[in-house]
């Protein structure tokens, strides 16, 4: 018999390794923006060293979740299916759309997913590139190793980046705070809070 205080495992979406690595990211990104962005509008502090320690821990973060992608997951759960091209025509139609019609995802969140990857994998590989732009205690800058051209290049596809991943960020909480995924919200901050719990009483014990 299940225990009833304990969840049943089909009822987890994500488990508490991808929890992690998803607060991870939102905290990381969060920080990186906020470095980024709050300079432009003139705010004036030392930016600098929080943004590449912040982007060198999204780095390690991204790792992470690509040996779980590809040792745990695969790639099956986020390609496309013939169901996906039913759920788009039933949604202009307004039709309702069966819950396992598309999966453990949706045809919607493989797109916004995809999209993340891409903006995501951008920033991180030109962020990496530029850490070459800068002194710290691991590396001394060295600028040479690109062209004043090829570095706009890096500067374009960075800057065009965090303004998609600013987008992407806005509409993801947008949809987070709607009724239907309100559930889902408490469901990863309970989950989130336990795992810092039990994480502070191993290191008490």
């Amino acid at each position: 018999m299940t225990n009833p205080t304990e969840p049943a495992q089909s009822h987890i979406r994500h488990r508490w390794p991808d929890r992690l690595f998803h607060w991870v990211m939102a905290i990381s990104v969060i920080v990186l923006g906020v470095t980024a962005f709050l300079p432009i509008l003139g705010v004036k502090f030392d930016w600098v060293p929080t943004h590449w320690i912040s982007g060198v821990i999204l780095g390690l973060a991204i790792v992470y979740h690509l040996c779980r992608v590809f040792g745990v997951h695969g790639l099956i759960e986020m390609m496309p299916a013939g169901s996906d091209l039913t759920m788009i025509r039933r949604e202009v139609v307004f039709q309702d759309i069966p819950d396992e019609a598309s999966g453990k995802f949706d045809v919607f969140q493989k797109l916004y997913h995809w999209a993340a990857s891409i903006v995501v994998l951008t920033l991180a590989i030109t962020g990496f590139i530029m850490l070459a732009k800068i002194d710290t205690p691991l590396w001394s800058r060295d600028p040479s190793i690109l062209s004043d051209w090829n570095w706009g290049i890096v500067y374009v596809l960075h800057g065009a980046g965090a303004l998609l991943l600013l987008f992407l960020f806005i509409l993801h909480v947008y949809f987070v705070f709607l009724p239907e995924f309100l559930l889902l919200l408490y469901h990863h901050l309970w989950s989130a809070l336990q795992l810092w719990y039990q994480a502070l009483y191993l290191l008490m014990k």
